[in-house]
């Protein structure tokens, strides 16, 4: 185990629009089994605006839907200078998920203020009165994901947490060389927690050298540099700012070739047996 370099920073330049004279076909991918959403796509134009929200508009890059994501919402946020919200989430089930690119939160849980920079990150419970504030004089971008809590007899949810990458440990791969590692934000074992997020980091020649095929979905939104990733039965090549969401039981692999480290936030619903259908026979 080992502490996480310094590095050049974490993406978050979306937004713009692009000039009539640029070709139209880019890198967009969107399948049965994966979807690739490139940064390029991230346009003013495919923003969202949100209720009790001021001055902030929302990336929304994954959501419930049928043939894509089913578990759980991945916004960007984008808060101008004394935007936010002192009711953010609508629905008193979910939790939430916050990690911080760019400029300052005023984060606040239940009561207890807290103030987040890049690489801090956010677990909100479900139930919890939280509210956001940006009293900086710059953007404040930050993730969110959102899940519905699922609930287990005689396991209390988890409270309310903040910490900074910086301050975690880069757990390294077994067998990797020290090339491939991943900074947790909560205890894996830790079963009142249903959903994690980390931050995957892979130095140049880090792989995942064969086709992971779980019952995890996924979404990754690539933070730094670029790789080769498998997803099903094609390699992609993607760079920071790009997003991939991932099907459970998509098969999937990566190789960073370089010339830096290539590094990504991961969702990934954890810790819960599978909802089963309606019974046959």
């Amino acid at each position: 185990m080992t502490r996480l370099a310094p590095g050049p920073g974490y993406f978050s330049a979306l937004g713009g629009h692009p000039a009539q004279s640029e070709l139209m076909t880019g890198r967009a991918v969107f399948t049965d089994a994966y979807a690739v959403i490139p940064r390029g796509v991230m346009r003013d134009i495919v923003v969202s605006a949100l209720p009790h929200w001021t001055h902030t508009r929302a990336w929304i890059i994954a959501r419930p839907l049928s043939g894509f994501a089913e578990t759980f919402s991945h916004y960007i946020m984008d808060v101008s200078p004394g935007g936010g919200s002192t009711r953010p989430e609508p629905d008193h089930g979910a939790e939430g998920a916050l990690f911080v690119v760019a400029g300052c939160l005023d984060l606040v849980v239940d009561g207890k203020a807290s103030g987040l920079v890049p690489g801090g990150f956010a677990f909100i419970p479900p139930g919890a009165a939280w509210s956001v504030h940006n009293a900086g004089t710059d953007a404040l971008k930050f993730h969110w994901v959102r899940k519905r809590y699922e609930a287990v007899e005689g396991i209390e949810p988890p409270p309310a947490l903040v910490v900074n990458e910086q301050d975690c440990t880069l757990n390294v791969m077994a067998k990797s060389d020290g090339r491939w590692g991943t900074t947790r934000f909560v205890d894996p074992a830790d079963m009142r927690h249903d959903m994690h997020m980390t931050v995957v980091t892979f130095e140049p020649g880090g792989c995942i050298p064969f086709e992971e095929t779980h019952v995890m979905e996924h979404g990754l939104y690539v933070l730094e540099g670029k790789a080769v990733y498998k997803l099903n039965r094609d390699w992609v090549e993607v760079e920071a700012g790009d997003y991939m969401w991932l099907r459970a039981f998509c098969p999937q692999a990566c190789y960073a070739g370089g010339p830096g480290r290539f590094r990504y936030l991961l969702y990934k619903d954890v810790n819960r047996h599978p909802a089963l259908g309606a019974r046959l026979g």
